[in-house]
């Protein structure tokens, strides 16, 4: 699509939510749970993961952050789109965002969501979610397009490949050359993932880190955080825990976790790697370095300013590696919902 054929009046910032004060932790889960078959017990449990930090997720202060940064970067590229923000589960919500947009006089949006790699839930439900906001009688009309997944975009890959080398070097010398790198993304069922390329980009993406800063294929592997399903159901693994317990067993004392599949520092990498993930490596000798995921880095948020500007003027699609850039149009068939169980814990994209 270029400028000639589709204009666009305003830049939609799509994320996930989360609450910011410990009264909105319970409405929060019940949001995302909501139509799910999980007990009240096993979301009391996960509301005790938001409560260990005050009842605050960090991540809608992130999307103020990037939004604020993506302005700025936008300006200075002569590109004056208005930026909108909605989320999927908490304030601002995605319905009452499209309404503001319909009074402001908007007609056609890009859209960023805060997701990388395609699944049902990191991308179709998305579009889900804007297609049934937008029957509302005070929103309707609005047209908003979705820009393409970036897990092969080159300054993605860059910004990774920095983090994940600064925090090799947060090691001791002696220890640099030897680590091993975990690279963690949000485990989902079985029944998404082959039905989807989330695996393969997320292999892709780990590849091509690995690449740059020269790791053997021993030094590296790509493991998963944040199960929360029900325990007879597959999902991918191996777990990051059980994966620390199997590198200890094999002597390796130095290990780097890079959360490859997540933009910003919100509740799931917080609890999940930064309190349990460091928890067990200190309890087990494991010396563990963190790496930093995106978030605000000026080069990130220069790779969002270039997706919309694909848009904009179609510019060409900048991509490495073995596969193409991504199709700015989901096929009707892509990332299909999996199968809901009866009866339940969480299902994927729900905060650990």
């Amino acid at each position: 699509m270029t400028s000639e054929n589709l204009q666009y009046d305003a830049i939609l910032v799509l994320s996930f939510g989360g609450p910011e004060k410990r009264e909105d932790v319970i409405p929060f889960l019940e949001n995302v749970l909501r139509g799910k078959p999980v007990p009240r017990e096993r979301m009391l449990e996960v509301a005790e993961h938001y409560y260990h930090f005050g009842g605050v997720s960090p991540i809608n202060q992130q999307c103020r952050e990037l939004i604020a940064c993506l302005r700025s970067e936008l300006d200075e590229h002569g590109i004056s789109l208005p930026i909108y923000w909605g989320n999927r589960n908490w304030e601002p919500f995605l319905n009452d965002t499209l309404v503001q947009m319909k009074r402001d006089g908007i007609e056609r949006a890009i859209t960023f969501v805060t997701s990388g790699f395609s699944c049902y839930s990191g991308c179709r439900q998305y579009r889900e979610n804007i297609a049934a906001a937008l029957q509302q009688p005070e929103a309707t009309g609005i047209h908003v397009d979705k820009l393409r997944v970036f897990y092969n975009h080159p300054d993605s890959i860059d910004v990774l490949t920095e983090q994940v080398g600064n925090a090799i070097r947060k090691l001791p010398a002696e220890a640099q050359a030897s680590a091993h790198v975990a690279f963690t993304a949000h485990s989902i069922p079985m029944s998404m993932a082959t039905t989807s390329d989330y695996e393969k980009q997320l292999r892709e993406s780990c590849r091509l880190v690995a690449e740059r800063l020269q790791l053997s294929s021993l030094q590296y592997n790509l493991v998963y955080q944040s199960r929360s399903g029900r325990p007879q159901d597959p999902w991918l693994e191996p777990d990051i825990l059980d994966y620390l317990k199997q590198l200890k067993s094999t002597g390796i004392e130095d290990v780097v976790i890079s959360p490859i599949g997540f933009l910003s520092d919100h509740m799931e990498v917080l609890y999940d790697l930064d309190d349990e993930a460091l928890k067990f490596c200190q309890e087990h000798g494991i010396r563990m370095s963190r790496a930093a995921t995106p978030g605000n880095h000026p080069k990130f948020i220069g790779m969002i300013r270039k997706l919309i500007q694909e848009r904009l003027n179609g510019c060409s699609k900048e991509c490495v590696g073995q596969f193409p850039a991504n199709h700015d149009v989901c096929p009707v068939d892509c990332c299909p919902a999996p199968a809901r169980p009866t009866t339940g814990r969480p299902a994927s994209g729900t905060p650990a």
